[in-house]
């Protein structure tokens, strides 16, 4: 691995794990466009705990209030607005881990390939464009009702197949249950803590059992810069989302899927 190698894909980890554009799409086409071997394990585990980093400092203080809220549950000192978006960031990981864990193995053999990306950012774009013109945008995050978690939880779950776009996905589901878009955008940031965190633990547990060669500058490298990239990006795309609303990303994902369906067919 290189610097410049190492750098780009940290930076485009840390942008498309929270932007709706598809990462898996970009960490095909971008390897492809410079003919460059895969990066390993270790560093794919780094950009993984940069990102995870990242959403945890961005959402720190909402973080240590949805936990007092969800402990005084517990205790039984009564529901608030904290617990039940608590809450529903847990339950609604149900369906990507039990689904991830079944099938985890079979997405990973079959459902890699270029055109079924290709296939999944344009059709995925399409209903997130539709999504953001058609749904009434009334709600934050903290009025989620139980049926909007299934909805987003099983949203969520179809992210396992590549191209489709945790952060899409998510978003476009939150939208369809009436949330605006910055509050759909926060929930799906809130979201992706649990799921950074199974993706990582699973491929750190590939890596203990097939470690291989680990370049440590550039784990260290792509972690610091995967994070930083992380950052800057949820800080840019929830201020400016309700400005410029979701129609850019769709167009980009459109040009995406035509750029990998003239490469790959």
């Amino acid at each position: 691995m290189e610097w410049v190698q190492a750098i780009l894909l940290a930076v485009v980890q840390g942008l498309t794990e929270f932007l709706p554009i598809s990462s898996s799409a970009h960490l095909v086409l971008v390897p492809y466009l410079f003919g460059w071997r895969d990066q390993g394990l270790a560093f794919d585990v780094a950009v993984h705990v940069g990102s995870l980093g990242a959403v945890l400092a961005y959402f720190r203080h909402q973080l240590a209030e949805l936990a007092h809220g969800w402990w005084r549950q517990v205790r039984g000192c009564g529901e608030s607005a904290a617990s039940r978006l608590a809450w529903a960031v847990l339950l609604a990981t149900i369906p990507v881990t039990l689904i991830g864990g079944v099938f985890y193995a079979e997405i990973e053999v079959h459902l890699r390939h270029p055109l079924v990306i290709a296939t999944t950012t344009l059709v995925f774009a399409l209903l997130l464009g539709w999504a953001d013109h058609s749904a009434v945008r009334t709600r934050c995050e903290y009025d989620i009702t139980w049926r909007d978690v299934i909805v987003v939880g099983c949203a969520q779950a179809l992210a396992l197949v590549p191209g489709t776009s945790r952060a899409g996905i998510t978003i476009t589901a939150g939208l369809w249950t009436g949330l605006r878009r910055r509050a759909a955008a926060r929930f799906s940031f809130l979201l992706s803590i649990p799921a950074i965190a199974l993706a990582g633990g699973r491929k750190s547990w590939d890596l203990i059992i097939d470690p291989g060669p680990v370049s440590w500058i550039f784990v260290f490298a792509g972690a610091m810069v995967s994070g930083v990239t992380a950052f800057l990006c949820i800080h840019w795309f929830l201020k400016l989302v309700e400005r410029i609303g979701l129609t850019p990303f769709v167009v980009y994902r459109v040009i995406l899927a035509v750029a990998l369906f003239w490469i790959y067919l």
